[in-house]
């Protein structure tokens, strides 16, 4: 059975009144425009006790999704990725890093190795020990499949690969996106041999560690979880946990600077504080503002017009195609894949990054929203919301 999701395209005062990004038309890494508009590909608006993914394509003006044999030119590319993060020539040595999401997709081994191929990134198969689909509770009983959740799978898989190529990849798929579901899919993951970070790329409203932490308390394991793509609106569950890392977004293009990318604080990105979990005892020499869990921690590419990665993705029951897909659901991937390639997720893995924010990329503008104290939704020197401490520059900081 095949569930199917209704996208409906958004225009750019619902985008602007959302919190989310500022243009409907999309630009290339190096800034140029492309006629394009971003759409999430699942309900923003969950139930009480459920999540949503975080994903958001650029489609054309129809609400369509493109149909393309190849990935859009504007699209941020695996080489282009690792160079913006100084991530060339690491290597994680085969670690495997767990992908939670909800619901089934029969074409993930399919799409992933179009993708990786198309870039010329190493085969990532079941037959060669390098992918792993389980259930929820780590059979292979896959549940029914959903294409906003197909398409969320497709960024997450496709992110790992552009960030980690060595990268060994779990995806464990929960029957539904109920906070019990994906827990239980959280738990299985870190159950898995070799699997030292798990990514969420979901979330639904704040909530206490009280009732879902046990999900996401897993020392030794980096656990990251998006930071949600609605702005200075209020923090996402289960990035408001103390257990985890909350992974911020930015926007990400080309330039001509030394670097050769410039950095800001993408509007969509969610930031603010938890009403429910404990700070960070790591983060309280930060001017947070907040009394309690402080979002983000770090962050990464998220912007889907500026930074959004090529992905190639459901858009039927049986036919996929590249586009370009952004949102903190990119993000998240990427720094799960980052702390793989550190080789260090001893303790909670949330604090490393605090103890050496020099190491990173520090976001200093760019804004989500209106707040105040200011830090909450402005990016600026130091921690700042919706960037957090920064950005990867290799993967020291981790």
């Amino acid at each position: 059975m095949i569930r199917r999701v209704v996208i409906t395209a958004i225009g750019a005062g619902a985008l602007a009144l959302a919190g989310l990004a500022g243009a409907t038309t999309g630009a290339s890494a190096s800034g140029g425009p492309s006629p394009m508009q971003t759409e999430r590909l699942c309900s923003a608006h969950p139930a009480n006790g459920y999540a949503s993914c975080f994903a958001e394509a650029l489609v054309d003006r129809h609400g369509a999704a493109p149909d393309s044999s190849s990935p859009p030119a504007s699209a941020l590319t695996p080489a282009q990725l690792q160079d913006a993060y100084n991530l060339g020539g690491l290597a994680s040595g085969g670690d495997t890093v767990a992908i939670v999401d909800a619901y089934g997709y029969p074409n993930l081994e399919r799409d992933l190795g179009v993708f990786r191929s198309y870039f010329g990134l190493p085969s990532c198969t079941t037959a060669n020990g390098c992918l792993t689909v389980l259930d929820q509770s780590g059979g292979t009983s896959y549940p029914p499949s959903d294409l906003g959740w197909d398409g969320e799978q497709a960024l997450d898989v496709d992110a790992v690969s552009a960030a980690c190529p060595d990268c060994r990849i779990v995806v464990v798929q929960a029957d539904t996106p109920s906070f019990a579901n994906l827990g239980t899919a959280v738990i299985t993951a870190s159950e898995q041999p070799g699997v030292v970070a798990i990514s969420n790329s979901y979330g639904g409203g704040d909530a206490p560690d009280s009732t879902y932490g046990a999900y996401y308390n897993h020392p030794g394991v980096a656990v990251t979880a998006s930071t949600g793509d609605s702005g200075y609106q209020g923090v996402s569950y289960p990035a408001s946990s103390s257990y985890v890392t909350a992974v911020g977004g930015t926007s990400l293009q080309a330039d001509g600077s030394g670097r050769g990318w410039s950095e800001s604080a993408w509007s969509g990105a969610g930031s603010g504080c938890s009403s429910y979990n404990a700070a960070l005892g790591a983060a309280a020499t930060f001017d947070t503002g907040c009394a309690r869990r402080a979002m983000a921690d770090v962050s990464a590419a998220a912007d889907p017009n500026r930074g959004g990665l090529a992905v190639y993705y459901p858009t039927s029951d049986s036919v996929s195609t590249w586009g370009q897909i952004g949102g903190t659901s990119e993000s998240a991937p990427i720094i799960a894949s980052v702390y793989a390639l550190s080789g260090n997720t001893s303790g909670y893995a949330n604090a490393i990054p605090y103890s050496n924010p020099g190491a990173l990329f520090d976001v200093t503008s760019g804004s989500n929203g209106r707040c105040s104290p200011s830090q909450w939704c402005h990016a600026r020197a130091g921690w700042d919301g919706p960037t957090g401490l920064g950005t990867p520059n290799g993967a020291g900081a981790f």
